[in-house]
């Protein structure tokens, strides 16, 4: 698997922000991803369909330490694959 996971912050308005998690592989569920990290960072979160990297997880607040740590604990990707922007 060459394919990167991006975690990118965008802002919002003024101190609001979202992170979003995009590239990751076709077969995870990632349904159950978005689930899971919306009740341990405690934060809400949406799935978007996009045509370039299939489905992106939108969560609100800055998480990308976060979801960096939770990809590598539960070994849904390894460190060296994530990109934090």
């Amino acid at each position: 698997q060459v394919g990167k996971v991006h975690v990118r912050v965008q802002q919002r308005t003024n101190r609001k922000c979202i992170t979003t998690v995009a590239g990751l592989a076709d077969d995870l569920d990632v349904k159950r991803i978005c689930k899971a990290f919306k009740k341990n960072f405690s934060c809400n979160g949406a799935l978007q369909k996009d045509e370039d990297d299939g489905e992106v997880i939108q969560l609100s607040g800055d998480q990308r330490t976060n979801v960096m740590e939770f990809l590598v604990d539960q070994e849904i990707c390894h460190k060296e694959e994530i990109v934090l922007h």
